[in-house]
């Protein structure tokens, strides 16, 4: 059997055992190894699997995510993410749809600590969906702003999906972190222009909602929200000034987070040990799923499939092998998860990439952007399943998908924007590099 033949087959079985339900990173490693025998026999196969995660696991760059998970441990487990939703709340209650958009401004900053969509859209349908929903608010609205609010963290840096991005194909995370600040901001207003014309066109979608406060509870709510703004613009003004490497950054930012969280009389000794064995098990996890992938590429890279990949998009414009891979990704990323979306592809589409000069920086961001679309797709879409688990009965889970395709929309208007203007991406990299 031809190696090409054998890598088509490992392919296949990989995706039935995840269909059934295998861990992604056992079912890629277990795979791999066993293709990688069947190829090149029992020795061969062993010794790859000894090499690949010391040398993986001994990457220096792969401790930023550890490092950016305890910074997002320590914000949350010290709540300093807990007065996000009411400043914004104050802050925005003129707009039609004041809490929905609240929610998209309070959701991103608290994804971008946290890092994870998945974890964000679950708070805050407890936090805001509840209270959208007793304002009278459109379940569907109520619902699919917290599902494509949560989505932020991804974009807007420090983000673990860029680290993996950086590390699978090369590329600087330093600038990605930078690269990524514009879109995630672009990608917040859209949705907040969206809330707003939807609720000025349709006034019964969000009944408005008076918020009285006295200024000193203004600036009461205003002072419990601003921890978490400073720490973020304390390790991106690092990055940006060039002071901290984003590996740096990681260690930096957990620090910060440590001194702000004891400055606010929030730290705890259970609060420090909880936050550790947290980021210990999410690193755990992650990293066991980078494994099982990087045996796979390895596997892929020895059955010749991106050779073949390359020779079958032979002729193709560079904007139909982009057309292709957006789809991809968009209807991979309504079934699995985003870091395995990215080490099961990234691996073979990056000489293909690399054979039509695209640039990593601008297609990281683009990627990052198609795994957010993903995570609120039917018919599997993540964050809709974790909002339909958290509120339970009180809303049907087609009327959370009904709220979130507007917002999937208004995303792919801002994936097209970023496609058809890469300087919307590539600016502010520029910047640091002058």
């Amino acid at each position: 059997m031809e190696r090409i033949e054998i890598g088509f087959i490992g392919i296949a079985v990989m995706l039935g055992l995840i269909g059934i339900r295998v861990p992604i990173g056992a079912a890629m490693g277990g795979t791999a190894f066993v293709g990688i025998w069947a190829m090149m026999g029992w020795n061969p196969a062993v010794g790859i699997a000894r090499a690949i995660p010391f040398n993986l696991i001994g990457d220096w760059n792969l401790s930023a995510i550890p490092m950016f998970l305890l910074m997002g441990f320590f914000a949350v487990e010290a709540g300093l993410t807990k007065g996000l939703f009411g400043a914004a709340r104050v802050l925005l209650t003129w707009l039609p749809g004041g809490l929905a958009s609240s929610t998209v401004v309070a959701s991103g900053l608290f994804a971008s600590a946290s890092g994870s969509s998945v974890a964000t859209a679950a708070a805050f349908a407890r936090i805001a969906s509840p209270e959208m929903l007793r304002a009278g608010y459109d379940k569907g609205l109520a619902t699919g702003s917290v599902a494509a609010a949560g989505t932020l963290g991804a974009l807007i840096p420090p983000s673990v999906l860029m680290i993996v991005f950086g590390i699978i194909l090369n590329t600087p995370i330093n600038t990605l972190f930078i690269a990524g600040i514009l879109p995630g901001i672009l990608t917040a207003v859209m949705f907040i222009g969206l809330i707003t014309v939807r609720c000025m066109l349709n006034p019964g979608l969000a009944p408005r909602v008076k918020v009285e406060v006295t200024p000193e509870e203004k600036r009461a709510l205003i002072a419990d929200a601003w921890p978490l703004p400073v720490l973020i613009a304390g390790v991106m003004g690092g990055i940006f000034a060039g002071v901290v490497t984003a590996t740096e950054a990681g260690a930096a930012g957990a620090f910060l987070a440590l001194c702000l969280a004891l400055l606010r009389g929030r730290m705890s000794f259970a609060i420090f040990r909880n936050s550790l064995f947290a980021t210990a098990a999410a690193t755990a996890e992650i990293f066991v799923v980078i494994l099982g992938a990087a045996l796979f590429s390895r596997f892929v890279g020895l059955a010749t499939i991106p050779t073949w990949i390359i020779g079958a998009f032979d002729g193709f414009e560079t904007w139909q092998i982009l057309l292709f891979i957006c789809i991809l990704f968009i209807v991979m990323g309504a079934f699995l998860e985003s870091i395995s979306i990215m080490l099961l592809t990234l691996p073979v589409l990056g000489p293909l990439l690399a054979a039509h000069d695209v640039n990593l920086i601008w297609f990281g961001i683009i990627v990052v952007k198609l795994l957010e679309i993903g995570l609120v797709t039917p018919p599997m879409g993540m964050n809709v399943f974790v909002i339909k688990s958290a509120l339970g009965s009180r809303v049907r889970l087609g009327e959370i998908f009904r709220g979130a395709t507007w917002f999937i929309v208004i995303d792919l208007v801002t994936l097209a924007l970023l496609l058809f203007f890469p300087i919307i991406t590539l600016w502010l990299p520029g910047l640091m590099q002058n």
